[in-house]
């Protein structure tokens, strides 16, 4: 098991090993360099950059820990060619209880068993089931949205998106508990970033533990009909999922890892569209431009074919995501004495990447501030210019096995929301983004709502 790496800054480089040692600083005592990693993320990340390069050692959340900046620093750890580093203990000191064996946290032939099994569920034919089913949910969410001067965008779609999760996974709707589990999610999201690392009642870390037995509870009072029945929604596939060889997955599994994937299918996907509406509010010709597509369409909703022809809508997401990355840092630890671009990385040591950081590099991203999704067009194509320019969906083994899910859900929510709606914020408003766990803005993004004529 890999251990903490907790000495006063990581370990000298040995000597006639031709490796570096270490630079950095352990900042505010305790709680180390936390508030500006979750309050001014990339204002840290940029001084830190200019000051130590894109190896440094740093504190936060009581842990020691060696910062990876840039896309060279990344692709040691997330390609992980010699199997040196891990994810799951990286990760499951962050959120280790909240979402117990979520595929995230497991590695090496476990990871790839557990992969196996679960990629059945997002097969093309599965994907296109999905769709059909999400279509009805999607219309019926949208078109209750009342215009307003000063609409909610990410409360609305965050129900929306929840909406999805639970009719699409589950195969029903949660009902009259929905507020309950939506708020268990968020209490589960939010205690990995605890500054205080074990349970007091009343704050995150406690909040989170009791949000977890929420959602166990509720599954597990479903699971006996799902491993009985032949619907297609995932918690049954899940249920009946084998490997080549006949392996299937235990109770305990299905449910981690339905938790897991209902976290993940409706928080990344609602941090998405809610940076999207942003942006298109501030950018009336995109907007424009992506309705136009979609009421070219020819239908209220799109199918699994269709989705390929809102080109505009896909560089608005992939610009989006470069510009607020829902997940915007992946931790991993070293399994064995290792080196990063001529650093020396001793074994036990947790290393944080950035790809946040990485998608506002100007060597990469010309004017990287500036909103603009023709940067993906076949034309340009600047999330080419190196091989990890662009990395929303992490990589290697670990890449987001609902990529292709969670690009269609929102193509299939935002073609709705144009169709019906144009929207527009207030001359010079800013988000106010929270970024102490998942982006979330402050303010709910408030913009003018205005329903189309029909």
């Amino acid at each position: 098991m890999v251990t903490p790496f907790l000495t006063s800054g990581p370990a000298h480089a040995p000597k006639d090993s031709g490796l570096q040692s270490i630079s950095g600083n352990s900042g505010l005592p305790l709680i180390g360099e936390s508030l500006d990693i979750f309050h001014r993320p990339l204002e840290w990340a940029n001084r830190r950059y200019e000051r130590y390069g894109p190896v440094s050692w740093t504190n936060a959340l009581g842990r020691e820990m060696v910062v990876l900046l840039g896309p060279d620093a990344w692709d040691v750890p997330m390609a992980n060619r010699n199997k040196q580093f891990a994810s799951g203990p990286a990760w499951d000191y962050l959120i280790g209880p909240f979402f117990p064996r979520g595929l995230m946290l497991l590695d090496a032939d476990e990871h790839l068993f557990h992969k196996r099994i679960m990629i059945q569920a997002f097969t093309k034919t599965r994907l296109a089931g999905y769709l059909d089913a999400m279509n009805p949910t999607i219309e019926q969410g949208v078109s209750s949205w009342i215009e307003s001067d000063a609409f909610q965008c990410y409360p609305a779609i965050k129900q929306v998106t929840l909406d999805i999760a639970t009719r699409t996974f589950m195969g029903a709707a949660l009902g009259p508990q929905a507020d309950r589990i939506n708020r268990a999610f968020i209490d589960c999201v939010r205690a990995g970033t605890a500054y205080v690392r074990f349970p007091v009642p009343g704050l995150r870390w406690s909040r989170g533990l009791r949000a977890r037995k929420v959602l166990e509870e509720m599954l597990r009072a479903q699971l006996p009909a799902k491993r009985r029945g032949s619907g297609d929604d995932l918690f049954t596939a899940l249920c009946h999922a084998e490997s080549e060889d006949g392996h299937s997955f235990t109770d305990d599994d299905v449910i981690n890892h339905m938790i897991f994937l209902l976290m993940a299918a409706h928080d990344t996907t609602t941090i998405t569209m809610t940076a999207m509406m942003d942006y298109l509010a501030r950018s009336p010709e995109w907007q424009a431009r992506c309705r136009a597509e979609s009421v070219a369409l020819g239908s209220s909703s799109v199918d699994f074919a269709s989705q390929e022809q809102l080109t505009s809508l896909d560089l608005v997401m992939k610009e989006s995501l470069r510009l607020l990355t829902p997940l915007p840092q992946m931790p991993r630890a070293a399994l064995a004495d290792t080196e990063v671009l001529g650093h020396f990385i001793p074994a036990g040591t947790q290393v944080m990447v950035n790809p946040q950081f990485i998608h506002y590099m100007p060597e990469y991203w010309p004017d990287p501030y500036r909103f603009d999704p023709g940067r993906f067009s076949p034309e340009r194509r600047e999330d080419k210019i190196h091989k990890h320019a662009w990395v929303p969906f992490g990589a290697g083994v670990h890449k987001c096995i609902g990529q292709y899910f969670g690009g269609m859900q929102v193509k299939a929510v935002m073609h709705q929301v144009l169709r019906q709606f144009e929207w527009s914020s207030e001359p010079g408003y800013k988000t106010p983004w929270d970024r102490t766990s998942l982006p979330s803005p402050k303010d709910g993004l408030r913009v003018k709502l205005t329903r189309l004529a029909s």
